[in-house]
């Protein structure tokens, strides 16, 4: 009789548990929700953020706030999120430095994408660019190199951050070109572009809407693009490879993840909305402004990019010998 109604306590519990879960994600989001954003105001990952987080308040009705918090390659902001309450009302907006590039780039990384991170949707690939000051004489690639090389330690490159994409482009342009370009680390991609107009550094490898006004104006030179295409944005630009480095390339992308054990009916109705966010002709023509391509898919899909992104990408710092500290 014991067993009989222990077997039915069971049971009971398991479809509470149900039932509550659906409610939960029924009833999701019923205040306001923190996106994490693990830089510093004015770079893509920012930007992304604000533009989708501002989409999905729209559809439903309640503020999604964004929360800068930089600092150590985003790697701060993205531990800050991975120990959060893991109930929906958190999520970051995590990018390929912090969850695929930095396993390998940090010897004690906080945290473990595989394992502390519930993927919920990526949402855009950015192309990122190489740019000089004008004082830079280089017109393209090679020439840029060929200065480096007779004047070591002559040039500086910024990045948002030791471990960020812009930081780990740059450095493979040491490692694959033999130069010594002086790494001048910021907390984002606003202090550091701005810093390079006014020639506190000479270059960066940045995302392409932050430099691409200040191109326009004759106030910084865009030489090549780091992807491993053409971008859209600045289809004149020859990719690295095509300026005569054939096998360099970095592709960006920034999407949306939440603390693990983030109940599965809530991230997969988060991720369901922002598939058909990125659908939206609105958002689409503002990302078509700043040259990123939207993608938008499922958390399983999300999943297996960044397991396939942290495999090549250790490839990648291994080959290269690059290594940072937290």
């Amino acid at each position: 009789m014991r067993n009989k109604l222990n077997s039915a306590a069971v049971a009971a519990a398991l479809v509470l548990g149900i039932a509550a879960n659906t409610c939960g994600a029924q009833s999701y989001p019923s205040k306001s929700v923190r996106i994490i954003v693990p830089f510093a105001p004015g770079g893509p990952n920012d930007v992304i953020a604000r533009i989708v987080g501002q989409k999905l308040g729209e559809l439903w009705g309640h503020t999604f706030l964004i929360e800068n918090r930089g600092g150590a390659g985003g790697t701060i902001g993205v531990d800050a999120g991975a120990k959060s309450a893991p109930d929906g009302y958190t999520l970051i907006m995590g990018g390929s430095s912090n969850l695929a590039v930095a396993p390998s780039l940090y010897a004690r990384l906080p945290y473990d994408p595989l394992r502390d991170i519930a993927p919920v949707s990526n949402c855009a690939f950015v192309p990122y660019v190489v740019t000089l000051n004008p004082r830079v004489p280089a017109k393209n690639m090679k020439e840029l190199v060929a200065i480096a090389k007779t004047k070591a330690d002559f040039l500086s490159y910024g990045s948002s951050g030791t471990g960020s994409m812009s930081s780990l482009a740059a450095e493979l342009i040491n490692s694959t070109m033999g130069t010594k370009i002086v790494h001048v680390p910021y907390k984002g991609t606003a202090p550091s572009v701005t810093d390079m107009i006014a020639g506190q550094i000479d270059m960066m490898v940045a995302d392409l809407s932050a430099v691409a006004p200040h191109a326009k104006t004759g106030k910084l030179r865009m030489i090549a693009t780091a992807g491993s295409k053409r971008t859209r944005g600045a289809p004149e630009l020859p990719t690295v490879a095509e300026s005569g480095y054939p096998g360099y390339a970095v592709d960006a992308w920034f999407g949306i993840v939440a603390p693990a054990k983030t109940p599965q009916d809530i991230v997969g109705k988060v991720s369901s909305a922002v598939v058909n966010i990125m659908k939206t002709p609105d958002l689409r023509s503002r990302f078509d402004q700043l040259g990123y391509d939207p993608i938008g898919n499922s958390a399983a899909e999300f999943a297996a990019t960044i397991r396939a992104d942290i495999e090549k990408f250790a490839k990648v710092i291994k080959a290269a010998g690059i290594k940072a500290d937290l």
